[in-house]
């Protein structure tokens, strides 16, 4: 049963109105597509490990060790806050820039420093691993750095879009889109 009301391609499915932007509070950081199966089935998968490490604490809190049911808690809330991560990882936009929230860091790039973000064809990661494959990426140039030392915002091989071509090209599309926008009017 599809909720269109809970999805980031809702936009796309109402072709009535032809805005490029098709969003009304353009101020507010969002995501421009839906994270991938892979990611939310890797992060489901880190909660119920937590579910498991909390039922443990509780045991082992029974058994009168309220130092391992403490040392239990925080381990479930330290895999808590990595599968909340995991899930916020990916490429924002609003009107002040654009966001690549990786696991660990965060970079916001205003629009005024953007020269230009273009899909390419290069070696890509795939699913974050060492092994690289050949596919497209959408690549960041700002005034200020190399285009070649800089990550890709996105790939179509990361846990977002692997085997979900046309959902890249539609995250593409809409990234692209921002930039041209937004380059405009800073």
């Amino acid at each position: 049963m599809p909720l269109p009301f809970l999805t980031a391609d809702r936009a796309f499915d109402e072709a009535a109105d032809d805005a490029a932007l098709p969003f009304d509070d353009r101020d507010h950081w969002r995501r421009p597509y839906r994270p991938g199966p892979w990611r939310v089935g890797a992060a489901a998968l880190l909660l119920l490990l937590a579910s498991y490490v909390l039922v443990a604490a509780v045991i082992i809190a029974f058994a009168d060790s309220l130092a391992g049911a403490a040392i239990c808690a925080g381990l479930a809330a330290v895999i808590i806050v990595s599968a909340l991560r995991l899930l916020r990882m990916g490429t924002w936009v609003s009107a002040h820039g654009l966001r690549r929230v990786a696991f660990l860091t965060t970079q916001t790039v205003p629009w005024a420093q953007v020269v230009t973000v273009r899909t390419t064809q290069q070696p890509v990661r795939w699913l974050g691993l060492p092994r690289t494959v050949q596919g497209q990426a959408l690549v960041l140039v700002r005034r200020d750095q190399q285009a070649e030392g800089q990550p890709p915002l996105l790939t179509d091989r990361n846990a977002d879009f692997l085997a979900r071509y046309e959902a890249f090209n539609r995250a593409a599309d809409s990234i692209e889109v921002w930039a041209d926008e937004y380059r405009r009017t800073a």
